[in-house]
């Protein structure tokens, strides 16, 4: 495959992926209430990285900001990083991406200098995906264990949430335990595992495009022809092979 169409395909699929992340990381349904059996169902709530929302039947929706660093946990706190990290490198790889585009002809850049943008646009879309992936299934890990806590009380894999069913995910991802509400995955885990694929695969073929570009490069090098000396005897003029000829006549 040549190395124009990688790189445009690895550009365009980062593109996709670092949006992805970005709205994965900046809308607030984490984390959503299970509502398998329950009788009211007037109250929708759902939960984020940066805000508690409750919708209630009528349209109103009332949102709590998740101010503070002290009052979660380290967990939490760690899935907010990832998401952050992840959303910054993929739209700064999406920026070198754009210049390292071979249908993007520019005087003072060489073939070199493009494969070189290429590789790291590619990895910075490698690392964005990972720390997607990586914060969604830590917060989806936390979902599960909570989940379970609340429809088997004799449950201990809690993990963070053994240490603080309050200040855990998002302020209260809790279980049934206490009265505390059952939460289940919210749309914005699939669309940042999603996210978090599709940077993966923008990545890859951003580093195959670089690898080909580099071949390319070498298989076009000017090189230097090489000439055979010719072995042919000198032919002497007339005027040289007539003065032999009289000189072999006088001896």
């Amino acid at each position: 495959m040549a190395p124009s169409v990688l790189q445009t395909g690895g550009f365009v699929l980062g593109v996709i992926g670092a949006g992805a992340l970005i709205a994965a990381t900046a809308i607030n349904n984490w984390s959503v209430k299970d509502r398998q059996g329950d009788v009211v169902t007037s109250v929708y709530t759902y939960k984020g990285l940066w805000q508690n929302c409750e919708t209630s039947s009528s349209g109103l929706t009332e949102c709590r900001p998740l101010y503070g660093l002290l009052g979660f946990s380290g967990t939490f706190q760690a899935i907010r990083a990832l998401m952050i990290v992840g959303v910054v490198l993929g739209v700064l790889g999406a920026v070198i991406s754009v210049f390292s585009l071979q249908c993007l002809t520019m005087n003072s850049m060489t073939d070199t200098a493009k494969a070189k943008m290429s590789l790291t646009a590619g990895i910075m879309f490698i690392i964005a995906g990972v720390c997607g992936i990586a914060g969604a299934s830590i917060y989806a890990n936390q979902i599960v264990a909570s989940f379970r806590m609340s429809t088997y009380p004799g449950y201990g894999g809690g993990g963070m949430m053994n240490e603080g069913m309050g200040g855990g995910l998002g302020g209260g991802l809790g279980g049934g335990m206490g009265g505390l509400p059952r939460y289940t995955f919210g749309p914005a885990l699939f669309i940042a595992w999603i996210g978090g694929g599709v940077l993966l695969v923008g990545g890859v073929l951003k580093s195959l495009a670089f690898r080909g570009i580099v071949e390319d490069g070498k298989s076009h090098y000017p090189g230097v022809a090489y000439k055979a000396q010719s072995h042919n005897r000198p032919v002497h003029d007339d005027h040289h092979s007539e003065g032999g000829k009289k000189d072999q006549q006088y001896v």
